[in-house]
């Protein structure tokens, strides 16, 4: 029986780095599209030899400064979208290949989520189940990252592509969300995702019927997902000890769907709440105070890349009322938050820039608040298109 040939990831990634993944895809596009592709490294401050191996693992910072220079020599706004609908399951690595011979898509699902750290230590990948909708999103917890919505669109068209083999290429989502602000032409994203294209939302997702979940994979193997399976194990093995990263990472979904109290999180590392305690006071961290600081990050990416209304954006955090949010964020930062999105509103691209300053950590923690609930369902341009 032929191998897997995508186990070739060595070791688990560093805190704040991402595999190369489908980025290796920005020297070919840069190519077509006629830029000289040293000049645009060179101004991320990087090596284009590191593009060479999907394997290779960079700084998820880095990522952003090389998609904002890419975004400033080609002048397309939908770079991002681009380089991403060239992705495919393999662009995961070993958490692909368990992904494609998992049995069913909801385990397969259910597979990233667990694992996608293996990958991206930089955001953190989300499946949020309402009845009869499913809505798969990315949400990027590293800070003070450039170009976050050329990154999420271009793992928003991953996720399509992957979704694509999962299901068959019959599948497409009923809405796409994406987080930065509108496109100026909306319609590359319209002709990839063969669906209506939601922008300025509170995260990225793809938002498709729950009886997707319970598909068979067609052509998953067994054998193969035990050799996956193993090969993960280890990695994950290996990365073990880092509570307060991992923490981080758990938090940036838990958050989002209100269940950030300190058992519910113990609960999904499989330890008991004064067990977490224990792990964090080791490392010189409090379980509030990183809800809090990552409470702050979400904040800051909503109130600079979206233009969701204040309202909207206390009850993605969970607050009851935009009054207690406002000050929380006031003690945060000093400023309302109408006024420090005011103060680094990015200019007017579609495409977030890096923000001038970075604001202090929160110092002081905030209450728990009520349930979010799921986001509301509701020149290079001839490139974008199905793949």
């Amino acid at each position: 029986m032929e191998q897997p040939s995508d186990l070739t990831l060595q070791r688990p990634i560093g805190r704040g780095v991402v595999r190369v993944g489908v980025a290796k895809e920005i020297v070919p596009v840069l190519g077509e599209m006629g830029v000289d592709t040293d000049i645009v490294f060179r101004k991320a401050g990087l090596d284009a030899r590191l593009f060479g191996d999907q394997d290779n693992v960079i700084p998820y910072a880095a990522l952003g400064r090389v998609l904002t220079a890419c975004v400033m020599h080609t002048e397309c706004l939908h770079f991002g979208l681009l380089l991403g609908q060239r992705g495919a399951i393999s662009s995961l690595g070993p958490v692909g290949g368990l992904l494609q011979h998992s049995p069913t898509v909801g385990e397969a699902l259910s597979a990233l989520i667990r694992h996608s750290h293996l990958h991206d230590r930089g955001a953190a990948t989300t499946l949020f189940v309402d009845g009869d909708v499913a809505v798969l999103g990315y949400a990027i917890y590293e800070p003070d990252v450039e170009s976050p919505g050329q990154i999420s669109d271009g793992v928003m068209a991953v996720a399509t592509n992957v979704m694509r083999r999962l299901c068959g290429p019959d599948w497409a989502p009923d809405e796409v969300l994406l987080s930065q602000h509108q496109a100026v032409d909306p319609a590359p994203y319209r002709r990839f995702f063969q669906a209506p294209v939601r922008f300025g939302q509170e995260a990225a997702a793809l938002v498709f019927p729950t009886h997707w979940l319970d598909h068979r994979i067609a052509d998953a193997d067994p054998v193969f997902r035990k050799v996956f399976e193993d090969r993960i194990r280890e990695l994950e093995a290996a990365a073990e000890g880092d509570w307060k990263e991992s923490l981080r990472r758990v938090l940036r979904t838990e958050i989002l769907a209100n269940r950030c109290s300190a058992a519910t999180v113990a609960d999904r590392f499989a330890v008991h709440r004064r067990t977490l305690s224990r792990h964090l006071q080791a490392e010189g961290a409090r379980f509030q105070r990183l809800v809090d600081e990552t409470r702050f990050e979400i904040a800051r990416q909503l109130l600079t890349q979206t233009k969701i209304p204040l309202s909207q954006v206390a009850a993605a955090l969970g607050y009851s009322e935009a009054s207690a949010f406002t000050r929380a964020f006031r003690r945060w930062t000093g400023q309302a938050p109408a006024a420090w999105r005011e103060e680094h509103a990015p200019p007017r691209t579609g495409n977030p820039t890096p923000q001038s300053r970075r604001p202090e950590k929160p110092r002081v923690s905030e209450a728990q608040a009520p349930a979010w609930t799921p986001p509301s369902m509701g020149s290079c341009a001839a490139r974008a298109g199905p793949p």
